[in-house]
């Protein structure tokens, strides 16, 4: 009998002394949990969108996706351009969706770069001077995804190849030589140079990217254009910005393959004695690039050094 008083105490006890280890334990735990959480960063993933800014202009706006496929992707991006769709909460301020409120998206299929996207007939039903800045829309976003480059766009199985009230007629396969926010400024229809430009433009604090395509009658080589473009006094009687100094020039510009190089007097800097150049310059430069020259990198130097090189890919 004392022997199983003394079992019984024994174990009482150890089962206290075990008890008081947990809540000594425990509280060390959550702390270690918690200072844990406090380093976590999540990584969030987001994509180029194009839409209609307060100016009727189509913008570059950022948007988080949460898909992992191209297919999926490209369906998450196009239902945020859809007018009260399920992505316009995605919207950022200033923007606003340039589909019909009742599209649907019948069905996205990719394969080989290529988009093949269905849309319900509503698609059609916009007003006409928004008709081709929706086909725009549809065309550099979707080809903002990484794998694609071209898009083709049907309408209950059908490839749209005109569109209904300003009778434009589209290539079956669609590409960013269709142009955006399109400008023209030529007196005759030979020798015209198509030249995509990006320019600022500004919501309340926040600044963004509009790509603006340009058809003149000018021959020389696209990125001349850009640069005399984006220090041209004519930008600031518009809305549009461009950081460029007036008084700088390209003075050599070499395309190796894969690779730009251009060559700037020192007015390229916004501050010559520190040698800086703002993020906003090389942006307008570089993205500009991207949809003029079939190259992955841009270099910008100086006569006597080497002060950027931005990989286009990376660029958001």
């Amino acid at each position: 009998m004392l022997k199983k008083k003394m079992i019984r105490k024994i174990i009482i006890s150890s089962s206290a002394l075990f008890a008081l280890f947990l809540i000594y334990l425990i509280p060390n735990e959550e702390l270690d949990i918690k200072q844990s959480l406090e380093y976590v960063e999540l990584e969030v993933a987001t994509n180029s969108i194009y839409l209609l800014d307060d100016y009727n202009y189509l913008g570059k706006a950022e948007v988080v996706v949460n898909s992992q496929t191209t297919e999926d992707k490209v369906k998450e991006l196009v239902e945020v351009l859809i007018n009260g769709g399920v992505g316009e909460n995605k919207i950022p301020n200033g923007f606003k969706s340039i589909l019909p409120s009742e599209t649907k998206i019948l069905s996205v299929k990719y394969e080989d770069n290529l988009i093949k996207i269905d849309f319900s007939k509503d698609l059609l039903n916009i007003s006409k001077d928004l008709e081709e800045k929706m086909i725009e829309a549809l065309i550099y976003t979707i080809t903002s995804v990484d794998e694609v480059e071209k898009v083709i766009i049907y309408v209950e199985g059908n490839i749209l190849t005109k569109l209904p009230q300003t009778n434009i007629t589209l290539p079956s396969t669609l590409d960013r030589n269709f142009g955006i926010n399109k400008t023209y400024d030529f007196t005759t229809t030979k020798d015209i140079n198509q030249v995509t430009i990006y320019y600022l433009n500004k919501h309340n604090d926040d600044y963004y990217y509009v790509p603006v395509t340009k058809y003149l009658n000018d021959n020389r080589d696209k990125i001349k254009i850009i640069i005399d473009e984006l220090t041209s006094t004519n930008t600031y009687n518009t809305n549009l910005l461009s950081y460029l100094n007036s008084n700088t020039e390209i003075l050599a510009i070499e395309e190796q393959p894969d690779i730009l190089e251009l060559t700037f007097n020192s007015y390229i800097f916004s501050d010559v004695d520190n040698k800086d150049i703002l993020e906003e310059v090389v942006y307008t430069i570089c993205l500009s690039v991207k949809d003029n020259y079939d190259v992955s990198e841009v270099v910008i130097k100086t006569e006597d050094e080497e002060i950027s090189k931005t990989v286009l890919k990376e660029i958001k």
